[in-house]
């Protein structure tokens, strides 16, 4: 049986201010900024839902799922179709300082693949807070 197991980013701190990063990440299709080049292909979104492609993983999609202004951005999705997950992006900061944010993923796990995923896991999370923490366009909005 599957149970509940989550991963947890340190804190990173960004270059705009709360309000800002969650305008951007409100947009799920502003998400594919963070995703290292050759890790995904056959990106597809529209403004609160993605699909794509990880290999040896395979197809991934995505849904914005939760919002709460300029705290918490919640995209829940699953992987393979059978692995479902939350990534959680908590937002602190006031007005006109940098923000930091915290990202969690949640995700259904068997003990063995937990075991076998939680490398994986931190690697990917704490490439995106670098990643969002390198990021300067927080103002390049999709139209």
């Amino acid at each position: 049986m599957s149970e509940a197991s989550t991963f947890e980013s340190r804190t990173g701190r960004l270059t705009c201010n709360a309000g800002e990063v969650y305008n951007f990440l409100t947009d799920i299709r502003n998400m594919e900024q963070f995703i290292p080049s050759g890790t995904a292909s056959n990106w597809k979104s529209d403004r609160e839902s993605c699909s794509f492609r990880v290999n040896p993983l395979g197809d991934v999609d995505i849904r914005l799922t939760e919002k709460v202004v300029n705290k918490k951005v919640v995209f829940s999705g699953n992987a393979l179709q059978v692995n479902n997950f939350s990534l959680i992006i908590n937002i602190s900061g006031i007005e006109n300082q940098p923000a930091e944010v915290r990202v969690l993923l949640s995700a259904e796990m068997n003990p063995v693949l937990k075991m076998v995923a939680a490398g994986p896991v931190r690697q990917f999370l704490d490439t995106l807070i670098n990643e969002m923490e390198k990021f300067k366009r927080w103002n390049d909005l999709k139209e």
